[in-house]
């Protein structure tokens, strides 16, 4: 089975073509789409470079290569921030401050040794903590929790995501992609999968009581069928929502990795992001074989990437 790399590849080589497009705008974006790798331009790295979307999904797939638990996993994105482990170029240049924040708190968590205070995070949620930070790397994750019940999978889920993002929004935002990932690792249609995913939600909301308050958040994606929303009213900025839509129409609407991926970059804005979270789902569902293969030779630290993902495989998929 090759499920982990095409998850790894999915992730960084979206992650890599969206980086050097940040912060441009949809006008600009239209004037001067997305077509191939390039570098430079905004973040002045080469082409293939990676950012903190994929460094964060690494770490997390380190984590649980070698015996997951959240402390494991705490440790490895505070080596991230501080040490720029798992970064593309020993560099650690694109890195939001929602997740600065929660990654110092880790840190004091850590050296107080409350481990037991990493499952309770997400009793301190603020509105601000529905970033995308949480939702771009939590794709791995998705071994970890496969085959479990909807309660058990999205209080894991909850408990992952809040080392970064607290909110049950962001939370929830996580469950539906990696609920998503789960159908599409099965083999199904992605039409079939999103259907399957909608109605997986739609029970989970009843069995853990999920507010109606929060529910109207999700309206497009789950009460509604996203791949009918007008492309006018996508939008890709930084919101777990907006980054949650984004992904879901762009690989919904596709054919291919590699037009999956770039619909999602000329959107513009947080492009590397949105094209992380699209390519994670691009990357199951097309495989490696189809992705362009310039873009995997391309990408930073590919032989890395490989022996993460047989050591992954090796642990999860044997």
């Amino acid at each position: 089975m090759k499920t982990a790399i095409n998850l790894l590849l999915g992730v960084a080589i979206g992650d890599a073509l969206g980086v050097p497009y940040e912060f441009s705008t949809r006008a600009e974006m239209e004037a001067n789409p997305a077509k191939d790798m390039v570098g430079f331009k905004v973040h002045n790295q080469p082409p293939g470079t990676w950012s903190d979307d994929s460094s964060l999904t690494f770490c997390l797939a380190e984590a649980l290569a070698t015996g997951y638990d959240l402390k494991s996993t705490a440790i490895n994105f505070i080596k991230w921030k501080n040490e720029a482990y798992w970064t593309a170029r020993n560099e650690v240049f694109d890195i939001g401050l929602t997740t600065t924040r929660s990654i110092s708190r880790l840190e004091n968590i850590l050296a107080d040794g409350d481990v037991e205070a990493l499952k309770t995070l997400k009793h301190g949620a603020e509105e601000y903590d529905n970033g995308n930070g949480a939702l771009m790397r939590i794709l791995p994750f998705i071994f970890e929790i496969k085959g479990k019940n909807l309660k058990m999978q999205f209080e894991l889920i909850w408990e992952n995501a809040a080392l970064t993002h607290r909110h049950i929004r962001s939370a929830m935002s996580c469950m539906i992609y990696l609920k998503m990932a789960e159908y599409l690792i099965e083999g199904l249609d992605s039409a079939v999968a999103y259907e399957n995913t909608r109605k997986d939600i739609h029970d989970l909301w009843t069995i853990i009581d999920f507010s109606q308050e929060e529910r109207k958040h999700f309206q497009r994606v789950i009460q509604n069928d996203i791949r009918t929303a007008a492309k006018s009213s996508i939008l890709s900025g930084g919101y777990v929502i907006e980054s949650l839509e984004c992904s879901f129409w762009s690989f919904l609407n596709s054919t291919s990795y590699e037009s999956a991926v770039l619909t999602s970059i000329n959107f513009g804005h947080d492009t590397d992001t949105s094209a992380a979270i699209t390519g994670g789902l691009a990357g199951l569902y097309y495989k490696e074989e189809n992705i362009p293969e310039y873009w995997i030779v391309s990408l930073a630290r590919m032989n890395d990437i490989y022996d993460l993902a047989k050591r992954f495989e090796n642990k999860y998929l044997d």
